[in-house]
């Protein structure tokens, strides 16, 4: 394993915008240069919870694998919670991780390294992050009921859909619309999702976020197949 040499991974989550992509990819350049760590490859997930399913989370695996047979040493991540929000999770792919010669980093310089104290305080803060996440999923649940109770719309508003009008149902968003058509011939014509992601990007195609991510890519030809 090279210990100097890190992939990075980012997770953001719908209402987690102020963790953008972009901020944390920041602080975990900043942090790499701080200590001498070469990045040799970033994983993104965009949209994902923390509290999902192992199964469901693509670009966390991406990360982990690719850490694995880059023979890096470090999965480097901005914050703790950007692993996960509960403590099975994060001790699960640690312990994956650990068994092959590599560790997570936290950008944050939170409970890295390998004594007692450390090990103590990452499933300390693993547990907050899980108690976070209850107490999230409680107000959202009744910000959202109060919602259905007025008769507004509680779900989110896909790529190639619009509010209507009236508030409550969607209808067709031509200029989203055409960027799907757009990113299918893209994809037909053979190129990857890493390609589409740079073509979109280049040619200054708006984006929901800031720019394109190649988990955004994937998502919209899941959700428009």
């Amino acid at each position: 394993m090279h210990a100097d040499h890190a992939i990075a991974y980012i997770r953001v989550s719908t209402d987690e915008q102020e963790l953008g992509p972009e901020a944390q990819r920041s602080t975990i350049e900043t942090y790499a240069r701080a200590k001498g760590i070469t990045i040799v490859g970033w994983a993104e997930e965009l949209g994902v919870s923390g509290a999902a399913p192992l199964d469901e989370r693509e670009g966390l695996w991406a990360a982990v694998e690719s850490t694995i047979d880059s023979r890096a040493g470090l999965l480097l991540i901005g914050r703790r919670d950007r692993l996960a929000r509960d403590v099975f999770t994060s001790m699960l792919i640690e312990r994956h991780l650990e068994a092959r010669g590599a560790r997570v980093e936290s950008a944050d310089g939170s409970a890295n390294g390998s004594g007692p104290e450390a090990k103590l305080l990452r499933t300390m803060l693993d547990a907050i992050a899980e108690y976070e996440r209850a107490i999230i999923r409680a107000r959202t649940k009744a910000a959202l009921a109060a919602k259905a109770r007025r008769g507004e719309r509680t779900g989110g508003v896909p790529y190639g859909k619009r509010l209507a009008v009236d508030g409550r149902t969607l209808e067709t968003d031509p200029a989203e619309a055409a960027v799907i058509a757009r990113i299918h011939q893209l994809r037909s014509s053979g190129l990857t999702f890493q390609a589409i992601t740079d073509r979109l990007n280049e040619l200054a195609i708006p984006a929901r976020g800031k720019r394109w991510h190649i988990t955004t890519i994937q998502r919209v030809l899941r959700s428009h197949p």
